[in-house]
């Protein structure tokens, strides 16, 4: 059983980026949603709840973005747009003596104002995750590629894994000499693999044949644990050989299958360390997606997965629906709830109401005292 096609839009009748959710999907979701938490549960990730109303601020990653709206105080607060920021600031207030390392998972929706390519047309989602905050090791890194890899198996996915570091990229940027502008500038472009683009800042930066040629070998540092080889023989400058060696203990943790991808510099302003990406067949959008980050001094890492798009990229794997019965009083509902059968009760005596509603549904059987018997005129 495939998932119902999704209704065509009424005018007006959600706000756009928004969506009506139907039973089978609604089902199969909240089927992903509990095998995720209980595979984060086994690795010792505890559950936590923060608010969808959190107070704006101008430094939040997604300020730009978050819908706001005016407390009756004046206070200007958001919808919850992210959840990184939100743990964070409930690991500070609730637990800032740790222990550490601290393992959380959470659950819930997003919000957000402006619609991103990197979240299709969807301005409300649903995400669940983890974080791994008080450590900052190859091997904290390494718990989170394996955990994400695991989670997806369970429900059926087998993705493939992208690591990339953006740090690194800056220090090989900086480490040939380009100042912070320059380097503010190639960093999109590299990420993009834009050789057109790459030469084109190169030129307006003024930058000689040598080092442009070293940021085009940046855009083609994609692949296996070979592709390590290759960007350390570019790691001249202490960060840029930090970053390679981290990647390295990282790779010697995992299982075989990581692909790396050093000339990704995704939203370098705001993780740290290591970020990773989990692609699924059919789906062009990741359906994972975390990195290593900074809480205030506090070392931090963690994954979320998106809830419509793991949904989309399982649809082939839902299951056929549980048999309903049309129960004519409530014994035998409860006969057939006893059964594992999913029971309707009946809300009127009109016989012909009743048929026609077993029609439409396509229900077979009624129950009625302690027998179950088949639908007939």
């Amino acid at each position: 059983m495939s998932l119902p096609p999704r209704p065509a839009p009424l005018t007006r009748a959600v706000p756009e980026g928004t969506r009506d959710v139907l039973p089978p999907e609604w089902a199969w979701r909240e089927h992903l949603r509990t095998r995720l938490a209980g595979v984060f549960a086994a690795w010792g990730y505890r559950g936590v709840e923060v608010p969808a109303l959190e107070f704006a601020a101008p430094d939040h990653p997604q300020s730009a973005r978050a819908f706001k709206l005016i407390d009756t105080g004046g206070e200007v607060l958001a919808l919850r747009s992210e959840f990184t920021t939100a743990v964070g600031r409930l690991v500070r207030a609730r637990f800032p003596e740790g222990p550490f390392p601290l393992r959380l998972q959470y659950g819930g929706r997003l919000w957000l104002r402006t619609l991103t390519s990197e979240l299709g047309r969807l301005r409300e989602f649903g995400q669940v995750g983890v974080e791994l905050i008080g450590v900052a090791t190859p091997q904290a890194d390494a718990e989170l590629l394996r955990l994400g890899t695991r989670a997806l198996e369970t429900v059926g996915v087998r993705a493939v894994m992208e690591v990339g570091y953006p740090g690194f990229l800056d220090a090989v940027l900086e480490d040939a000499g380009l100042d912070v502008d320059a380097r503010d500038a190639l960093h999109d472009a590299i990420d993009r693999k834009s050789g057109a683009d790459v030469d084109l800042l190169a030129a307006a930066h003024g930058l000689g044949a040598g080092v442009t040629a070293t940021l085009h070998t940046l855009t083609d540092l994609y692949g296996g644990p070979e592709v390590l080889a290759q960007a350390a023989a570019l790691a001249r400058g202490e960060r840029a050989r930090a970053a390679v060696a981290h990647l390295e203990a990282v790779a010697a943790l995992c299982e075989p299958g990581l692909l790396f991808d050093l000339g990704a510099s995704r939203r370098y302003g705001y993780y740290t360390g290591i970020t990773f990406r989990a692609y699924a067949e059919g789906l062009n959008q990741p359906v994972l997606g975390g990195g290593r980050y900074d809480l205030g001094g506090l070392p931090g890492a963690g994954f979320a997965i998106g809830l419509e798009r793991l949904t989309e990229v399982t649809a082939a794997n839902l299951p056929p629906e549980p048999e309903l019965v049309l129960a004519l009083d409530p014994a035998g509902a409860d006969l057939a709830r006893a059964a594992g059968i999913v029971a309707e009760l009946a809300w009127t005596d009109d016989r012909e109401a009743l048929l026609t509603y077993c029609r439409r549904r396509g229900i077979r059987r009624w129950a009625r005292g302690n027998t179950l018997t088949e639908v007939t005129a």
